[in-house]
């Protein structure tokens, strides 16, 4: 018996690198705009108050402020970004 495999296909090679996906500020956090908020694939939540959605779905403050989760229809996740009101000396 053989005890070496032949020069055939192997069976290893299949893995990738992880994407790094999920949510990267959570609800009540302070986002800055320009932050991203949520990498995603598809859309599992949804663009709400000031933030901008990219191509691959991710999701991204537009202006500086808290972030906040809602549900609304068909149990559906929309994001938020909640302005601060800052008040100068």
């Amino acid at each position: 018996m053989a005890h070496k495999k032949g020069a055939g296909s192997t069976r290893n090679g299949r893995e990738s690198h992880s994407k790094r996906l999920g949510v990267k500020i959570y609800g009540g956090q302070l986002a800055i705009a320009g932050n991203i908020i949520i990498r995603q694939r598809g859309t599992v939540h949804y663009p709400g108050l000031n933030v901008g959605m990219g191509r691959d779905h991710t999701l991204f403050a537009l202006t500086d402020g808290i972030v906040e989760f809602k549900k609304f229809k068909n149990d559906k996740s929309k994001v938020n970004i909640l302005p601060l009101k800052l008040k100068y000396l």
